[in-house]
């Protein structure tokens, strides 16, 4: 029980010591390090970062997100505006394929297209996250690779190696089949978890990635 009761107070605790998240009307619930976050925040970016605060907090195996994004009155944008702009900082970003687009509903983007890589992927994302008005992001970006992912187990391997985050002694494993990436194994924080994730999706040819790793706390 203290344990569960530790948790619980250094997550609450971690989102009020984050300056980009206001706390005020989030409510914390811990079972045994799965963590889920309740209530509203004022904008997308605060929907991220609170989950990402509770992630840092050590025990904490799994953060399940259910707050809602509920705009000020000042930040409401309607679709056509909030897609023009979303379209607009898709387009200004080098990372991201011309053939990235953005539609809106009610405050929700969805993001359509097709890319070469998961990280061209995720900077459409990151590119029109903080855009005012942006309530929730649905990405369907295709990730579209011609050629087959050559020694991709390998690779991935490799870089984990390299990696400051990930222990000498890892029992981490890449599986490839086809396009898929499947990771398996223990990881001690959430930070070693993204980065593992983060290799698997760097490597040439990767469609999916599958998360099978276990986190420790």
């Amino acid at each position: 029980m203290g344990k569960t009761k530790d948790i619980l107070g250094a997550v609450e605790a971690e989102l009020a010591f984050d300056p980009l998240v206001d706390a005020a009307n989030i409510t914390v619930k811990n079972m045994a390090g799965e963590v889920a976050l309740n209530g509203t925040v004022p904008n997308y970016p605060q929907y991220q970062e609170a989950a990402a605060a509770a992630q840092r907090v050590a025990g904490v195996t799994n953060v399940h997100n259910h707050l809602e994004v509920v705009l000020p009155p000042g930040d409401y944008r309607d679709d056509p505006m909030l897609a023009t702009a979303a379209n607009n900082a898709l387009a200004l970003n080098v990372t991201v394929p011309d053939s990235v687009e953005a539609t809106a509903r009610d405050g929700n983007l969805t993001l359509t297209g097709r890319v070469s890589y998961g990280a061209e992927r995720a900077a459409a994302e990151l590119a029109v996250a903080g855009l005012t008005g942006v309530r929730n992001i649905k990405d369907d970006i295709e990730i579209a690779y011609d050629a087959d992912p050559v020694d991709v187990t390998l690779l991935v391997q490799d870089a984990l190696d390299r990696y400051a985050l990930i222990l000498d002694d890892s029992d981490v494993m890449v599986d490839t089949r086809g396009n898929t990436v499947t990771l398996t194994g223990h990881v001690r924080t959430w930070a070693e978890h993204d980065a593992v994730s983060a290799a698997a999706w760097m490597a040439s040819g990767v469609m999916d990635v599958v998360d099978e790793l276990y986190i420790t706390g």
